[in-house]
């Protein structure tokens, strides 16, 4: 008996055909004398003279650049004529009204007429588990398909209510914004979002100006700050407390290139680096007795993203001479422990469980209360989610920062009541990047801010506020 050679055919066009080959291998016996022939002739035949392929005879050479859909043509005929007249191809395909496409290129092929034809048997069960991979791709590709008509319909939906939410600010509540500001209705739509299109507006008339800045005096706090760079080679060391605050001018460039790294906009050659570095350079200017603080930087980018220079200016300005700011950036370490404490009281009423959990790890609030006050929460939370929280913050004032602090430990209440004192600072100095705003702004608003019937303002005075009791 003739020895036979045994090749399995593989396609790894699609993981669906590989996978119905891995079940059921096609395989092909060759008569040895194929290749033994064409060994013998592959030196003495003449170009001119027909070559060999796998399965048969080819053109002479001189007809290789015959035309590629003449080739095709040829060979369906000739598979017509000695193959099966109900290919599995033919009557597959034919009846197909959706092809997908992952497995256009998957084809199910007969074997050539000159070798033995495939026994029913097999030949069925290929045809079935072709027909099978067919309806899987596309079952798949339906249900993409649906999913991404979903997506779309969700953001158009969204989109259009961005746009009617648009129109209300600019034609109902920013023309008078003055004897609506304070309303239920405002607040509310505060809560909701406020549009991309307006935010800048909005945030410059809830923050205000009450500190009279004026597009001239930013100027001349720019021009100053200039000067003092000039002047500054050499880096100055921060933490020298004879030196005046405006020595950390030189500490601005080494933070802006930390600020929104991802976004490429604020670092060297960006096109907002110099506005940033202008916006914190003039600030340090016009107090020199706060001087520039890590984390400033953060709150002065994303003004820049909604407001022009001088308006991002007037309102960093006024947003860190609020008490809460001013006490965390001068590190005043009695307000900011008053703070701390007004927020544990509001801590223990909501979170109980929570609440003790912390206390028995002696994890204390300032570990990653800190960072969330000093950047507004710009730095910690996704960049649309922190301008939904601003949204509120410029309407409510400080309350809504601590507020959202409890709305935070909430919504990972059951994730971190498992943790240890490690992994909860861990957890809560990076907070995972797909918080949900939904969800998120639906269990601040759960956060009851009364305790003994007493609302935050009051509890912070009777914690001892030096700043409320002056007020």
């Amino acid at each position: 008996m003739e020895p036979t050679i045994c090749v399995c055919v593989y396609s790894m066009n699609n993981n669906l055909f590989a996978d119905m080959l891995s079940k059921s291998r096609i395989t092909l016996k060759l008569d040895l004398g194929l290749f033994t022939k064409r060994l013998k002739d592959s030196r003495s035949v003449d170009q001119r003279d027909p070559g060999w392929k796998l399965f048969g005879k080819v053109p002479p050479v001189q007809n290789s650049a015959k035309d590629s859909r003449k080739i095709h043509k040829e060979h369906e005929t000739k598979c017509g004529q000695f193959g099966d007249p109900t290919s599995p191809r033919q009557s597959v395909r034919k009846n197909l009204e959706f092809e997908p496409l992952s497995t256009t290129a998957l084809i199910l092929e007969d074997r050539p007429a000159n070798l033995p034809a495939k026994p029913a048997e097999e030949a069925q069960k290929h045809r079935q588990q072709y027909e099978e991979m067919v309806a899987q791709a596309k079952k798949r590709e339906l249900k993409e398909a649906q999913k991404r008509r979903k997506q779309l319909e969700v953001r158009c939906k969204m989109e259009e209510s961005i746009g009617n939410a648009a129109l209300t600010w600019n034609q109902e509540i920013l023309p008078k914004w003055h004897s609506v500001c304070a309303s239920r209705r405002v607040r509310d739509l505060c809560w909701q979002g406020v549009p991309p299109c307006v935010r800048g507006k909005v945030w410059s008339l809830a923050v205000g100006n009450e500190l009279n800045i004026t597009h001239e005096l930013f100027n001349i706090c720019l021009s100053r700050a200039r000067e003092k760079w000039k002047s500054l080679p050499v880096p100055v060391a921060a933490d020298t407390e004879s030196q005046d605050r405006e020595a950390s001018l030189e500490l601005i460039k080494l933070d802006i290139s930390r600020t929104f790294p991802n976004l490429c906009i604020f670092q060297q050659g960006g096109p907002y680096h110099d506005v940033l570095h202008s916006i914190l350079g003039a600030y340090t200017c016009y107090r020199p007795d706060v001087g520039y603080v890590q984390g400033m930087s953060f709150i002065a980018a994303v003004l820049i993203l909604n407001m022009d220079t001088a308006d991002a200016f007037i309102a960093f300005a006024n947003l860190l001479n609020k008490p809460c700011q001013m006490a965390f950036y001068r590190v005043d370490h009695s307000l900011m422990l008053t703070y701390f404490a007004a927020f544990e009281v509001f801590f223990e009423e909501n979170l109980p469980k929570l609440f003790a959990h912390f206390k028995d790890n002696k994890l204390t609030p300032d570990i990653y209360l800190i960072d969330w006050i000093f950047t507004l929460y710009s730095k910690s939370l996704p960049l649309d989610l922190a301008c939904r929280v601003w949204d509120v913050f410029c309407q409510d004032g400080d309350e809504f920062l601590f507020r959202s602090a409890l709305g935070i430990l909430r919504l990972y209440d059951d994730i971190l009541t498992r943790m240890d004192f490690i992994h909860n600072a861990q957890f809560l100095t990076r907070l995972p990047e797909d918080i949900s705003a939904d969800e998120l702004f639906n269990n601040i608003a759960a956060i009851n801010m009364q305790s003994k019937n007493k609302k935050w303002a009051q509890v912070l005075f009777q914690m001892g506020s030096p700043v409320l009791k002056r007020s």
